[in-house]
């Protein structure tokens, strides 16, 4: 039996920032030759695939479209990268993510990004992304919601632990309904207060201040990963991508 990370992305090992959401308004626009203006609700979370085709709803476009938005993406992602496009790294992510691995552990990833995106967001921010186990990493573009992201994770998974590293509640309420641990840390836009409100095994600042805890509970937990059975609601066989590396 194995132990797999499933690290979340946004606000968990890179930190957020005010543009972050600008390729999104500019794959849409490229797309449809509309730039949406109305937001998405508490985006915080979601997928990219449910992401994506919430603006396009709000903003009354086609959301047929979305698989086209969904390739823009990538597109933009790539010659964003090209250009030398920079991101910063959550406190203590990298010394989580050597401890992790010094234990035998599988650093992994699962995320509302899609696989390339997700890679260009790590070589951004200075990770060396052949530290992630990319057979084993979830991507969300095409997930309509996180529950399904986390419930394909789960039924992959079966018969190894699994813990959940993610920064928001709606993190905390996918790994629930799949049945997996969750680990919260308050580097995203949710406190470590509003973290704790959640079923989090342990809530950190930060995994510097915070990582000796974070092991802990990790060694700590015995997932019962043979018997869990997903959601009916997500179906026997969630079509959730799982991708090596690009």
């Amino acid at each position: 039996m194995s132990t797999f990370i499933l690290w979340d992305i946004d606000g968990t090992l890179i930190y957020n920032t005010p543009s972050a959401g600008v390729l999104y308004l500019d794959s849409i626009e490229h797309v449809t030759g509309v730039r949406p203006t109305v937001p998405v609700p508490d985006p915080h979370g979601m997928t990219e695939g449910q992401l994506l085709l919430a603006a396009l709803e709000v903003n009354g476009l086609d959301t047929a479209r979305l698989g086209d938005v969904l390739f823009e993406l990538d597109v933009l992602s790539r010659e964003q990268h090209e250009r030398g496009h920079v991101r910063e790294a959550c406190e203590g992510a990298d010394a989580a993510i050597a401890a992790f691995a010094a234990r035998g552990w599988s650093n992994a990833l699962l995320t509302g990004n899609g696989p390339n995106r997700a890679r260009y967001k790590l070589l951004a921010a200075g990770y060396d992304p052949e530290d992630f186990d990319w057979d084993h990493s979830y991507f969300g573009h095409e997930s309509p919601t996180r529950h399904h992201l986390t419930a394909g994770a789960r039924a992959a998974l079966t018969g190894h632990d699994v813990v959940i590293i993610g920064d928001t509640p709606n993190d905390g309420l996918a790994a629930d309904s799949a049945g997996i641990p969750f680990i919260a840390v308050a580097t995203g836009i949710y406190s470590a207060e509003q973290l704790r409100a959640t079923s989090a095994r342990v809530v950190v600042d930060s995994l510097t201040t915070g990582l000796d805890e974070v092991v802990a509970a990790i060694e700590a937990l015995a997932t019962p990963a043979a018997d869990y059975v997903g959601p009916e609601e997500f179906g026997e066989n969630p079509d959730v991508e799982v991708s090596s590396a690009p």
